[in-house]
């Protein structure tokens, strides 16, 4: 089965937060995404708003007729968001205020207490449950045990070692593939446990056809590459172009 492609757009409303103004608009991207053939919609609403705003999600869930993932942290305030607009899912993600993406996976297994609750009433709600985390065995039985029915594998450190002079170098090609082993090693693990396995961050048009081999992985959440190949080819052509690289794996 050929894994599904959501488009991660908070970047457009990256570009409109820079004037505080009405364009580039959001909605406009996520049908063009929509259009181009894209199975979802990917946005991260976070604390500070430096992008995402709430009245996106509104609009976004009356709007998106595919599938909407909303991205964000398990503070009562979020989880409050969630449960009012009901996305398809919900990614419980970690968010740190002075990082300027996410850094790493969730520390499931360490914030338990704090989790459950909050995976508990989402699903209550009637929304999926996916937790970005990283590929070990540890976190992904941790949210296997509190209910999350997802885990999206962290492939920060993968995207890392296909950038630039890093995967020019031996070395870096060898960590590369031992990545792609151990990814592929906690996808199989999480499917083994029941759950759907999704992968992304800083995946790119070079780099996710390996990942893309690996069947266990069903979903890529994919944004900044997309956004920036946009900047020179259109976002039709850019979402098209990546859903090309991950069926011909």
């Amino acid at each position: 089965m050929t894994a599904k492609l959501n488009v991660n757009i908070d970047h457009v409303a990256t570009i409109r937060e820079a004037r505080k103004t009405i364009e580039p608009s959001i909605i406009t991207a996520a049908v063009i995404c929509e259009q181009a053939g894209a199975d979802g919609i990917t946005v991260h609403i976070r604390g500070d708003r430096r992008h995402i705003q709430d009245r996106d999600i509104e609009l976004l869930r009356e709007v998106v007729t595919t599938y909407l993932n909303v991205e964000m942290a398990a503070t009562e305030e979020m989880i409050g968001i969630g449960v009012r607009t009901k996305p398809d899912a919900i990614s419980l993600v970690p968010e740190n205020p002075n990082e300027i993406t996410t850094e790493g996976g969730l520390d499931v297994s360490g914030n338990l207490e704090t989790l459950k609750p909050a995976v508990e009433k989402l699903r209550d709600s009637g929304v999926f449950v996916s937790a970005f985390v990283d590929p070990i065995t540890s976190q992904i039985d941790a949210a296997q045990s509190i209910g999350i029915q997802q885990v999206e594998l962290c492939t920060g450190e993968y995207a890392e070692m296909t950038l630039g002079a890093k995967a020019a170098h031996g070395e870096g090609s060898v960590r590369a593939a031992r990545e792609v082993e151990r990814i592929r090693q906690a996808a199989v693990h999480g499917t083994s446990l029941g759950m759907k396995v999704a992968a992304g961050h800083g995946l790119t048009y070079r780099n996710v056809g390996s990942l893309a081999a690996i069947p266990e992985i069903t979903e890529f959440n994919i944004g900044h590459n997309i956004i920036s190949r946009a900047v020179f080819t259109g976002l039709y052509k850019a979402v098209e172009e990546m859903i090309g690289k991950i069926r011909k794996s």
